[in-house]
């Protein structure tokens, strides 16, 4: 008896102390700031974001509103990425480790950091890794759920993207310089009409000799009778306000190397040429022109037998014993074989990788020896290469991505205020402190 009563008051004792021990260590639980549909925003993901601001903002030397102020910009934008993560669920939007894994590399190559850089970066700020990627994850998911929300929502006409090139075009033409070449083949005194029929002649044998790839400032020398034509009919560097009107309104938006004309003036029949354009962005794109015969290998034709087959007619070609064309629509498979093998003017980037390697080591009118790509055997001739100007498609990709820009803006505040009203969002007591 005397032991059990030594037990009880042990226990009781032991009891008694845990009880004060817990007391004296009240700890506060996570409680629920706001109800969003289905989900729940926590005080605690309140205080960490809170404090995740007021960290980048001290560190950039930000001041901050009051914390009433930034406590519901805070709140909004928690209860919007629940709502908004809620919706991709719905939708079954993802982002799987190693898509989140790519993201977070590509941000660590956007700051010059390794991965294990970059971890050891966030640790030093203060942060979880694993919080920080799965803030990562969220900022993903919301962004896709508002990017597939929000794209259908907004259209674009031709007639938008037209009127958004007029005012860039008003705007970039103040810095824009055009260096021109300028023939002038001149009337005679008091010209008649068959004088200008002779100088119209002339001009037009200028303007042919140009497109066949002769000399300009060689032909102004000899022929114009412009003030500039010892400079070879060069007449500087001039903005569009400061060339005569005639020329102006030719030459505006125009190409390098184009040439315009005969233009009729009172003087005789100018040829202007651009002879060169700075202040301008000009994108070029290259193009190659090539032919080919295609051989694809079955159970009956070997990779080899193929590869020899077209060995044989790059030899029989090189000889001056077959015609390629001929080889082509008699063999190759594919539907360039009826044309001879003609691929046409495409850009090299668009071809298979083995094909467009291919044709980067070859010049014009060379073959490259029979070579396999992921579609066949090849036996390939590249026939020309040419540069085109693709500042135009630039520029109008360049608007039509500016007026997606501001309309998606307007577009997401508009569906995420549509996405709001009709939730069900409640909001209890905020604590500021």
């Amino acid at each position: 008896m005397k032991n059990t009563l030594i037990t009880l008051t042990l226990v009781s004792s032991l009891f008694a102390g845990m009880l004060a021990s817990t007391q004296a260590k009240e700890v506060a639980l996570d409680k629920v700031v706001a109800i969003v549909n289905s989900g729940v925003v926590l005080e605690s993901e309140v205080k960490e974001l809170l404090q995740n601001i007021k960290d980048n903002a001290e560190k950039n030397g930000q001041s901050l509103p009051s914390d009433r102020a930034l406590r519901t910009q805070v709140m909004d934008k928690l209860i919007n990425d629940s709502l908004v993560l809620q919706m991709g669920e719905r939708m079954g939007v993802q982002v799987s480790d190693a898509q989140l894994d790519d993201t977070i590399t590509n941000m660590a190559k956007e700051n010059n950091l390794t991965l294990t850089q970059f971890r050891d970066a966030i640790v030093a700020d203060g942060m979880d890794y694993e919080k920080y990627r799965e803030t990562v994850r969220t900022e993903l998911i919301t962004g896709e759920v508002r990017r597939a929300s929000v794209r259908r929502r907004v259209s674009i006409t031709p007639q938008e993207i037209g009127n958004l090139l007029t005012e860039m075009k008003a705007q970039t033409n103040q810095d824009v310089e055009y260096n021109l070449g300028h023939i002038l083949i001149e009337f005679p005194p008091e010209p008649t009409q068959a004088d200008m029929n002779a100088a119209k002649e002339r001009a037009d044998k200028v303007i042919e000799l140009l497109n066949n790839g002769s000399d300009f400032g060689k032909i102004a020398i000899a022929s114009s009778g412009g003030p500039n034509a010892l400079e070879g009919g060069d007449m500087g560097w001039r903005g569009i306000n400061e060339m005569p009107t005639l020329f102006s309104e030719i030459v505006d938006g125009k190409n390098k190397g184009e040439v315009f004309g005969p233009i009729r003036t009172g003087l005789g029949f100018s040829i202007v040429k651009i002879l060169d354009i700075r202040g301008r962005q000009v994108v070029e794109i290259e193009e190659v022109n090539a032919r080919h015969i295609l051989i694809e290998p079955t159970i009956i034709l070997s990779e080899a037998k193929a590869e020899e087959m077209l060995q044989g007619f790059l030899k029989q070609i090189e000889a001056g014993e077959a015609d390629f064309a001929e080889l082509a629509k008699e063999h190759s498979d594919g539907p360039t074989g009826v044309r001879g093998g003609e691929l046409g003017w495409n850009d090299p980037k668009s071809y298979d990788p083995a094909f467009r390697d291919a044709l980067a080591t070859l010049d014009i009118d060379q073959y490259h020896k029979p070579f396999r790509s992921s579609f066949g055997w090849h036996l390939v001739q590249l026939t020309g290469r040419r540069m085109l100007d693709a500042t135009k498609q630039m520029n109008e990709n360049r608007a039509a991505q500016i007026l997606y820009n501001r309309k998606f803006g307007m577009e997401s505040a508009r569906w995420m205020k549509e996405t709001r009203d009709e939730a069900y969002i409640e909001i209890f007591e905020q604590d500021a402190n």
